[in-house]
């Protein structure tokens, strides 16, 4: 389960007022659902057997087997991840002791269905694995693509200026572009990071 978390993009969730990223990885023989408010991380591994035992306990009129419930549970949450939650189905969370939980509401077969899920805090292993070092990989490609943009940036204005210095002119003077400063660029950009975070 968690290799095939590990596949999953990480989604933008809102569950009332709070805004969260989660992802999660639904099979016939269980789930591992992992959530942040870019605080703290928490997450619920739960096998067939919680799963069996839970849905007894918050659904006693419903009769179906786990691998239909996880299935229920993977066609809520998916939609949920993707940005098209079900207008059929609320989710609530609430800070516990020991976590988070998370609640679902909605419907199967016609009846009520309800499921909790019950996080508590990822190990640092989890989240170093999930999040900090697919940021910092991330990061590391988008400073490599930054660096060779500039450098293509300075070329193409050294070719300009060549073109200029042997007669070229703009046949539309909109066109015209000012030298790319690198050193300008970069605190414009970030003090719009800046001003973004604040």
């Amino acid at each position: 389960l968690e290799s095939g978390l590990l596949t999953q993009p990480w989604a933008s969730v809102c569950f009332g007022e709070s805004a969260f990223i989660a992802k999660a990885c639904f099979r016939d023989t269980g789930y591992i659902l992992l959530i942040s408010d870019l605080s703290s991380v928490w997450y619920e591994s739960a096998d067939a057997e919680v799963v069996g035992q839970r849905s007894k306990e918050l659904n006693k009129r419903l009769t179906v087997h786990v691998s239909s419930f996880l299935h229920r549970l993977c066609n809520l949450m998916c939609p949920l991840l993707a940005g098209q939650p079900d207008a059929t189905t609320s989710f609530s969370c609430h800070h516990t002791a020991s976590g988070l939980s998370l609640h679902v509401k909605s419907e199967l077969s016609g009846l009520p269905f309800y499921w909790d899920f019950h996080c508590c805090p990822a190990p640092v292993e989890m989240v170093s694995h999930h999040l900090v070092r697919p940021l910092i990989r991330m990061s590391l490609a988008l400073q490599y693509q930054v660096q060779e943009l500039t450098s293509l940036l300075l070329q193409k204005d050294a070719e300009i200026e060549d073109y200029r210095e042997s007669g070229a002119t703009l046949s539309r003077d909109r066109l015209r572009t000012e030298p790319f400063q690198e050193e300008t660029f970069q605190q414009n950009f970030m003090a719009e990071v800046r001003s973004g975070a604040s």
